[in-house]
């Protein structure tokens, strides 16, 4: 019986090998986990007209991931409260590293490198109060751990890097959780925060939605020009049906994006993903628990709805949206309907990440 730790300890042994550019491995432009028929997890590169580049496994389910801007490496995060966060060459699925956050804090399933790809940052909490911490990495040093700040939120889930390539979008999504369960322990008190910070910690700006406080802000999406999406998952008394999609724009006061009461009301409190559109003239959020993915303009007028059992990656094409759903489905969508792709022997997980910024 192959163990987690024996299954990581073979990989290591493979050893790393002399780095190569994403050309080298069928030049994917996404990343995304996914389940096997046969119960095991990988981390698949996917090509815009969905075929699948490359293969890698991952010793248990994923959440997200973080391509290296150069080299065809990247790092798998587990589902949060994650145990690993692996740097894999694409190529062979050789663990090159294998990340360990300080004792008392856990991984939260998302990470960044910075536009250089020299610094690898990653969004954690503390196990004691789920106070939010971003680590910092070296990576051209084994990847060791250099550093870490406060991202001034509790429970902090995705991070992304903005547009000027040196200030990182923090989203704070505020639950307290057990450390043994995920049980969630602030309900009543929760205050999400989308924060802005320099590299080194420095917070430039807060953004938090204080009539909302218990729609907690978990993925992000970016825009070229600055304009923040970011998705929430509603925590409050259920039946509600309060925006799951909010823009923000450093300076100015957040938008929310509101769709119909009885469109709302089937996302079922739950935003998934969110992408904007190539063109950026759209943005979009999916619900798995809702079947349906919602876009909207990039004003954030409502624009209809998409209906799919189980979608939820989400990431910008050149024409539209790819979209993913746990059935091993791949699509295109965009302003002439949904294209199916193709159809995986693999349950996709929860997002589809871009390879390049």
């Amino acid at each position: 019986m192959t163990t987690r730790r024996s299954f990581l300890a073979s990989l290591l042994a493979a050893g790393a090998s002399p780095a190569v550019g994403w050309a080298a491995v069928g030049d994917p432009a996404y990343l995304a986990a996914a389940k096997q028929p046969d119960g095991s997890y990988m981390l698949a590169g996917l090509r815009e007209d969905g075929s699948e580049a490359f293969r890698v496994p991952l010793p248990a389910r994923g959440h997200a991931a973080s391509a290296h801007p150069h080299r065809a490496e990247a790092v798998g995060f587990a589902r949060r409260p994650g145990t690993y966060a692996l740097v894999v060459d694409c190529r062979d699925g050789a663990v090159l590293h294998q990340l360990s956050a300080p004792e008392d804090r856990q991984f939260n399933g998302h990470g960044v490198y910075s536009p250089d790809g020299t610094r690898l940052f990653t969004s954690e909490q503390r196990v004691e109060d789920s106070a939010g911490f971003v680590g910092i990495w070296d990576t051209e040093a084994n990847y060791s751990r250099i550093g870490e700040f406060e991202t001034h939120g509790v429970g902090p889930h995705d991070l992304r890097v903005m547009p000027d390539g040196e200030t990182l979008a923090i989203a704070n999504g505020g639950i307290q959780t057990d450390r043994w369960d995920r049980t969630k322990l602030n309900l009543d008190t929760m205050r999400p925060s989308l924060v802005y910070t320099a590299f080194d910690g420095t917070v430039l700006e807060r953004c938090a939605l204080e009539e909302l406080s218990q729609n907690s802000i978990r993925h992000l999406a970016l825009r070229p020009d600055g304009l923040v999406g970011f998705a929430m998952q509603w925590q409050g008394e259920p039946g509600m049906a309060p925006p799951l999609l909010g823009l923000h724009r450093r300076g100015s006061d957040p938008v929310l994006c509101e769709a119909p009461l009885g469109d709302e009301l089937a996302m079922d409190g739950y935003a998934g993903s969110v992408a904007f559109s190539g063109d950026g003239s759209e943005i979009a959020i999916t619900s798995p628990r809702g079947g349906r993915m919602h876009r909207f303009s990039a004003e954030g007028a409502f624009l209809g709805v998409v209906s799919r059992a189980d979608i939820c990656g989400l990431a910008r094409h050149a024409k539209g949206y790819i979209a993913s759903d746990g059935l091993g489905g791949v699509m295109l969508v965009g302003q002439g309907g949904t294209t199916p792709l193709r159809r995986a022997e693999a349950a996709w997980d929860n997002h589809l990440i871009p390879i390049r910024a």
